[in-house]
């Protein structure tokens, strides 16, 4: 099947039996996934659930792989504290719990208050325009009952549920005000819980038999009056990260004794709220109201359906009914058929999801649309961009799309980066500010060192050129052009690169601090693994056809650019290696596979291919198991950079992959320790990490997942395909594997017919999303 995102549609019946599965899958998930790529250590808050699930298995899920995950890559993070409890009131059990990160301002919170702040100003700029969200008529059944409940909160008959308010966007001054960069964020802005909320809480913790090193993470989730709050719903610990509904069933039981039932209402919305948190780490933004309701049904809650329409009155979770699309053959009516009876007999799907999502995907959809539907401003001469647009193939397409609209996309493999260096470049000769965004550290130093090179070909002048930053620190404001006093990002052009690792909040983020008339050009390869968070916004607009899209026409080349070409297509061919460009080792098991990784990355890859171990990278498909990123990485130090671990497993020396928020993973080096903590040295910028927070989000790093390398390459890469693994394998995710090597590529192979067939035959599991119905009514269809 091929990487075109429109070929990875389903009908309606197939992405929802999809969708049901992978949320019947999170019900039963007991943590032996593969690839959990959400970062490190689940970044800030994440409990441990190595063994927090049943069994105490490895709880190392692929935001790709085949079941949505209870706490994603935060499940193998830290000791674990045992959660008790006599029976529950579900499927009442044992479970275990991670040590609370610490209330200190760390980056990934410094980057999370700074999203809050542009949050705050979206959703302040949405607050005076009206109107509920478009339902549907009609229905009956389950959907029917939604609906009334829904109405129910409108009517004022039961709690308000939420606002869906829109603001009129506030007018911006037609003169272009002088830049001020954003003020960085302190550790007196961040909303740290009271001293005596955390004891209030420890003690609930303590009569409950949880753990309370839980306490500074559940006053955080659960704010002012944390303690009171637990008492009265013991189920809102399933608010913490990591925290599963046997492990809440326990303390509800010790805090409630014969109170606590398996109807009890209480737990019947926490637990919807849970599994549409699990549902995000899987990728979706909402799910299917019956694959929902299949879910809570396996999590031991009797009426499912009256559990989803107590979360809803409540204001936990919102509904949605979109209408799906025409059939393509007409439904012969009779003359007696009223318009009344088609519009009852036309097909919605009844969706139900969280705000932050629903909040995210609406703000996405409307920043698209202006983008869309407007035009940019005239900086430039029509000469300068015509004179430009004169170059030859996609790079001409792509700069003539880009000076007449305000959002294009741009497809392609590495070598296509020459053709936004070229936009940017002529962008900046005409005056403007332009500015290209890196998923990563490495990807942002990649195109620095590309546009460097194109400007010295071209004999460039002095002059202030195109610049470059990562997303994350775009926003946070510690990158960047910094911003105008109206709070959008000085700017007049922005290249966001690695496009398809954008989930939905960062993507309404970026789209809201545009200034007018300002140009946006999402650029990235549609056939790599989707976002770690939910959504996937490039896929859906590739397939929206809503706006210019310019397909690259730069082949990759080399052995390694046309294996990874044929794979995009689902061919996995041999190829011609005169220079053992591309390598295949096979091997019989796990431990014949980490031995061979071992050697070719101290031995035979810098002997015979000239690349030091420094430079390479090794890839495998999960955490756990005989070969994954764990027993790798023991192997690796063991024989790159022996020693005794002395600050929590680490040494100076030893590479480690940092994750300062969840689905970011940043590969630096340890400089050393001390009372403030570990000493990273990442992309050249030096970070500390808190002592409480190593074991949470540092992890050895000579080894690591698919997700964690996206958006950066390397000279040599070594990919690990372990026998055990291969139900893990998809085409997406060898692609992406695969093509992280720039010269060399060794395969250690242990999957026999099991890679061929992934490429074939196994794309990208499909998400649940609502960006296209949302973008449908708001743009000309065709773009």
């Amino acid at each position: 099947m091929s990487t075109d995102p429109e070929t990875t549609e389903t009908s309606p019946a197939e992405g929802a039996e999809a969708t049901r599965d992978a949320v019947t899958d999170a019900a039963d998930d007991t943590g032996t996934g593969t690839d959990a790529d959400e970062g490190a250590g689940g970044g800030d808050g994440a409990l441990a659930g190595g063994s927090s699930a049943a069994g105490g298995a490895d709880a190392d899920a692929d935001a790709e792989g085949p079941a949505v995950t209870a706490g994603a890559e935060s499940a193998d993070a830290g000791e674990a504290a045992t959660v008790e409890g006599a029976g529950g009131a579900g499927a009442a059990g044992e479970g275990t719990a991670e040590a609370a990160a610490a209330p200190e301002l760390s980056e990934a919170a410094a980057e999370l208050l700074a999203q809050r702040l542009e949050r705050e100003r979206i959703e302040r700029r949405k607050a005076e325009k009206a109107g509920p969200i478009a339902a549907g008529t009609k229905l009956s059944g389950t959907a029917a009952d939604l609906l009334a409940a829904v109405r129910a909160v409108e009517s004022g008959e039961k709690p308000v549920a939420t606002a869906f308010t829109r603001p009129e966007p506030a007018p911006r001054p037609s003169a272009t005000p002088e830049a001020v960069r954003r003020p960085q964020p302190v550790a007196a802005e961040l909303a740290a819980p009271a001293g005596e909320t955390v004891a209030s809480v420890r003690q609930v913790l303590v009569e409950g038999g949880a753990p309370e090193t839980l306490a500074a993470q559940v006053a955080a989730a659960l704010g002012e009056g944390a303690d009171d709050r637990l008492r009265e719903d013991p189920w809102q610990l399933l608010r913490v990260p990591g925290v599963r509904p046997e492990q809440a069933d326990g303390f509800a039981r010790a805090l409630l004794g014969a109170e606590c039932a398996p109807d009890d209402e209480r737990r019947g919305r926490s637990v919807t709220g849970w599994l549409l948190e699990q549902a995000a780490l899987a990728g979706h933004t909402a799910l299917e109201a019956s694959a929902l309701t299949a879910a809570l049904a396996k999590q031991g809650v009797p009426d499912p359906d009256a559990a989803t329409q107590s979360a809803i009155a409540e204001g936990e979770v919102l509904v949605f009914q979109d209408a799906l699309d025409e059939p393509a053959v007409p439904v012969q009516r009779t003359d007696e058929e009223t318009e009344a009876d088609e519009e009852a007999a036309r097909p919605v799907r009844v969706l139900i999801g969280l705000e932050r999502y629903a909040l995210a995907e609406e703000s996405l959809a409307d920043g698209l649309a202006k983008l869309i539907n407007s035009v940019p401003k005239e900086d430039g001469s029509a000469a300068e961009w015509e004179q430009a647009g004169a170059a030859k193939g996609s790079t001409g397409e792509l700069i003539r799309a880009v000076a007449g609209h305000a959002l294009v996309l741009h497809t392609g493999g590495e070598a296509s980066l020459e053709e936004p260096v070229a936009l940017l470049h002529a962008a900046a000769g005409f005056g403007l500010r332009a500015w290209a965004a890196a998923h990563s550290p490495v990807g942002r130093d990649r195109f620095t060192a590309l546009l460097t090179r194109s400007a010295e070909a071209e004999n460039a002048g002095s002059g202030e050129g195109p610049q470059v930053a990562t997303v994350a620190g775009l926003l946070a404001g510690a990158e960047g052009p910094g911003r105008d006093t109206d709070g959008a990002l000085d700017l007049d052009l922005l290249v966001v690169l690695d496009a398809p690792q954008l989930d939905v909040e960062t993507a309404a983020l970026l789209t809201e601090s545009l200034p007018d008339g300002a140009r946006l050009v999402l650029a990235g390869d549609p056939a790599v693994l989707w976002s770690a968070g939910p959504g996937r916004v490039f896929a859906d607009l590739l397939a929206a056809r809503a706006c210019p899209h310019v397909v690259s026409r730069r082949p990759d080349l080399g052995p390694v650019g046309e294996l990874v070409s044929g794979i995009g297509i689902g061919e996995l061919n041999q190829v011609e290696a005169p220079g053992k460009e591309v390598v295949i080792v096979p091997v019989r098991d796990a431990g014949e596979a980490v031995h061979r990784t071992v050697q070719l990355v101290a031995d035979s890859v810098p002997r015979v291919i000239g690349v030091p171990a420094e430079q390479t990278a090794v890839i495998t498909p999960g955490h756990g198991g005989a070969a994954g990123t764990r027993a790798l990485n023991v192997a690796l130090k063991e024989r790159l950079n022996p020693g005794p671990g002395r600050f929590g497993g680490f040494d100076p020396g030893d590479r480690v992959a940092y994750s300062p928020a969840p689905g970011r993973t940043v590969v630096g080096q340890v400089v050393k320790a001390d009372a403030e903590g570990l000493h990273l040295s990442c992309a050249g910028e030096p970070v500390v990490v808190p002592k409480e927070r190593v074991e949470q989000s540092v992890r050895h790093g000579w080894a690591l997942t698919a997700h964690q390398a996206v958006g950066a390459r390397w000279p040599a890469v070594v990919v690990v395909l372990p026998g055990d693994a291969a139900q893990a394998l998809s085409r997406p995710w060898v692609y992406t594997a695969f093509s992280r090597a720039d010269r060399h590529l060794s395969v250690v192979h242990g999957v026999d017919q099991a890679l061929p067939r992934a490429v074939a035959e196994i794309p990208a599991k499909p998400r649940t999303t609502r960006l296209p119905v949302l973008l449908r009514p708001q743009v000309p269809v065709g773009g």
